[in-house]
């Protein structure tokens, strides 16, 4: 059974990139978990996590992928999302290159696995990368997509 679907009210989640990508792009098997998520999200008044770096990730992957307009659209639905926006303070920001180093892995993911292990929540995520972290990091996998 998946975290989403035990109703574990008191269960934080953190969104990846890679997540609200594969939403935006309606990506199969992934569009509908993360849409589920954020129903909950938004029923339980209860926001979903992400870092203000992985943030800017979806925006610029929007913006190479598909140009400025649509990437600002996207920012636009984004913020109409029941998604809090994590700012990468100092701390945060030395913690995630400890993760980085430790773990080889690239800058913007090492951002959402500082936050999901900091606030022992769930890391929805397609990156399989993310597994290299064993226990310190309990992840909601989402189907994982062939460029």
């Amino acid at each position: 059974m998946s975290p989403a679907s035990r109703g574990d009210q008191s269960r934080r989640y953190v969104l990846d990139a890679n997540a609200l990508v594969g939403l935006f792009e309606d990506r199969e098997g992934t569009a509908a978990k993360v849409e589920r998520l954020l129903e909950h999200a938004l029923r339980d008044e209860r926001p979903l996590l992400m870092s203000a770096v992985n943030w800017g990730e979806v925006v610029y992957v929007a913006w190479r992928l598909h140009g400025e307009v649509a990437a600002r659209e996207v920012e636009a639905r984004m913020r109409e999302m029941p998604i809090a926006a994590i700012a990468a303070d100092r701390d945060r920001a030395s913690r995630a290159a400890a993760l980085k180093q430790q773990h080889s892995l690239s800058y913007a993911d090492a951002f959402a696995a500082e936050l999901a292990i900091e606030r022992g929540a769930w890391l929805v995520t397609a990156d399989p990368e993310f597994v290299k972290l064993g226990k310190m990091l309990s992840m909601y996998p989402l189907p994982r997509h062939e460029k």
